[in-house]
């Protein structure tokens, strides 16, 4: 009997660390994206990027197709959000983060900007893993 109330003991131990480690992973993605959201809200696009792995492996598909790579992202933001007027204030509204395996993680949510060239809305589903590190989004995928 004793026995069983060791063996019990251990996973629900083990179970806990894993969920501390998963509230731990979640905490820190949702801080990648609060930083974005305030580099967004002051124009500071490369600042923005920095949530982005700084990779030519990046993937963005949005409204134009498919972007490869970071230096090719930004280029892509500074073309469409070219002024304040443009990027506006940002607020990310996250609808679910789940593991995928290992260290990385999606996150599903809506974007709201609220411009004065008019308003735009969307949602996305974005792929983060944790690369030396650090959180990062690999994959992003913005309508």
């Amino acid at each position: 009997m004793k026995t069983i109330y060791i063996l019990l003991f251990l996973i629900s131990s083990t179970i806990c660390v894993a969920q501390s480690n998963e509230n731990q992973d979640k905490e820190a993605i949702l801080t990648v994206m609060k930083l974005q959201e305030e580099a967004w809200n002051k124009h500071n696009l490369v600042g923005f990027m920095q949530g982005n792995w700084k990779s030519e492996s990046l993937k963005f598909y949005g409204g134009n197709g498919l972007t490869l790579g970071w230096e090719n992202t930004l280029s892509n933001y500074k073309k469409g959000y070219p002024t304040k007027a443009e990027t506006g204030t940002l607020k990310f509204v996250i609808n679910d983060i789940s593991k995928i395996e290992g260290e990385s993680y999606w996150v599903i949510g809506e974007y709201h900007l609220t411009r004065d060239v008019g308003n735009a809305n969307g949602v996305f589903i974005i792929i983060f893993k944790k690369i030396k590190g650090e959180w990062k989004i690999i994959a992003d995928m913005s309508c």
